[in-house]
C-alpha cells in the first residue's frame, strides 16, 4: 500500500482525492498547505494524522512514499522537482505546469530520481472513454477524420473565485482544455496547431485584480492533428444545460459518448454506422479517480504506465497554451512542444 503525503489543501483534494484514496484503503499520512495554520485546519477537517509546517517537512518524512500535489499551479514545478529529489513518487494535479519548459524540467527531474511521475488527468480513466478508445482502435469508425469534445457547464458557486477573476491563471482554457487534450491525444496523437475564440458570456461578481482584463469564461477551438484530423473543443462555465460528450467521426462510422467528460463515473456510448445505431453495453463504471490512483500504484510497484504520464501531460499543456495564444492573437498558433 502506498503511503501518501498531500501537498496543498485544495478543493479537489478534499472532494475527490481523499475519498478515492480511502476507498482504496490508502489514507493520506500528512498534509502541507500554504501555511502551518491552513495545514492544521485541513488535517483536522479531513482526519489526517500529521499537519506539516511546510513542504520541506513533509518531504523529509520517511513514512511517505508518494505525494499528491494540488498546490497553486505556479508551484507545481517547484514542488514536483523537490519531491523527486526527496525520492518521492509524484501524482501532480493538472495543468502540470504553466509553461512547457517547466513541464520538461519536471519530467527530467523525475527521470533522474527514478520515481513515477503522473498527472491527475482522470478522464482517460473513465470507463466510457476507455471503451471509446478501444472501439476506435478496433476499427469501429474506420479512419478517424474528426473529433468533437463538449465540456461546457455552469461553474459551481464554491469555485467562483480566482477562476473568474485572475487573468494569469483563471478561465476554462487553462482549467478544462488540459482535460480534453488528455482524452483526445490518446486517440488522435500529437497536435500541431490550433485556432480559437474566447469570450466572457456570464454575468459574474468580482473585479479583476489591479484593473486587469478579466479571464474568459467560454472558448471554442479547432485543433489540427496528424493526417489532418480536426478536433473541435468547446469549454466554458456559462451554459448550465449544455451537452457533455465526445464524438469520434471516421470514414465508416462514428462513436458518440454522452456524459463521458464528467468527473463522475457515468456516461453512455453509441456506435453509428451503415448498420444503424447501437448502444454499447457498459457492465460497470469505475470511478476515474480511483482508477487513476490504482494505475499509479501499479506504476510504482511493477512499472506499468500510469493513466497519464508527465510526458503526456506536457503535451496536453502545450496544446492548452497554443489554444490560449490563438484566442489572444486571433491567428493560428503552433503547438510548441518542449525539446526532449
Amino acid at each position: 500500500m502506498i503511503r501518501w503525503g498531500l501537498i496543498g489543501g485544495s478543493d479537489i483534494a478534499a472532494t475527490r482525492m481523499i475519498p478515492a484514496l480511502r476507498a482504496l484503503g490508502q489514507s493520506p499520512v500528512a498534509v502541507s498547505s500554504s501555511s502551518a495554520e491552513r495545514a492544521e485546519l485541513f488535517a483536522g477537517r479531513h482526519e489526517i494524522a500529521h499537519a506539516c509546517r511546510d513542504v520541506d517537512e513533509l518531504l523529509a518524512r520517511d513514512d511517505i512514499d508518494a505525494v499528491y500535489i494540488s498546490s497553486l499551479n505556479r508551484l507545481h514545478a517547484e514542488h514536483t522537482i523537490a519531491a523527486a529529489a526527496a525520492g518521492k513518487h509524484v501524482l501532480c494535479e493538472k495543468p502540470v505546469a504553466l509553461d512547457v519548459a517547466d513541464a520538461a524540467a519536471m519530467v527530467a527531474a523525475c527521470d533522474r530520481a527514478a520515481v513515477v511521475f503522473a498527472v491527475n488527468h482522470h478522464l482517460p480513466a473513465h470507463t466510457s472513454n476507455t471503451v471509446i478508445r478501444q472501439l476506435v482502435a478496433d476499427g469501429a469508425v474506420g479512419e478517424v477524420r474528426s473529433i468533437r469534445a463538449f465540456f461546457a457547464y455552469e461553474l459551481a458557486p464554491r469555485l467562483r473565485g480566482w477562476r473568474l477573476t485572475d487573468p494569469a491563471v483563471g478561465g476554462p482554457i487553462l482549467d478544462l482544455v488540459p482535460h480534453v487534450a488528455s482524452v483526445v491525444n490518446k486517440i488522435a496523437g500529437t497536435p500541431s496547431s490550433a485556432v480559437a475564440i474566447a469570450v466572457r458570456q456570464g454575468t459574474w461578481d468580482g473585479p479583476a485584480p489591479d484593473g486587469a482584463a478579466l479571464p474568459e469564461d467560454t472558448c471554442m477551438a479547432v485543433v489540427r492533428y496528424p493526417d489532418d484530423v480536426l478536433v473541435q473543443i468547446h469549454v466554458g462555465w456559462a451554459t448550465p444545460h449544455a451537452r457533455n460528450g465526445l464524438e469520434v467521426n471516421g470514414s465508416t462510422g462514428s462513436v458518440v459518448g454522452t456524459g463521458v467528460l464528467w468527473a463522475d463515473p457515468i456516461g453512455a456510448v453509441t456506435v453509428v454506422d451503415s448498420d444503424g445505431r447501437r448502444e454499447i453495453a457498459l457492465e460497470q463504471h469505475v470511478d476515474p479517480y480511483q482508477e487513476t490512483l490504482s494505475a499509479f500504484a501499479r506504476a510504482v510497484t511493477d512499472g506499468t504506465p500510469p493513466v497519464v504520464s508527465g510526458r503526456e501531460a506536457a503535451t496536453a499543456l502545450a496544446l492548452t497554451l497554443a489554444v490560449r495564444r490563438a484566442a489572444a492573437s486571433g491567428t493560428t498558433e503552433p503547438v510548441e512542444l518542449a525539446s526532449p
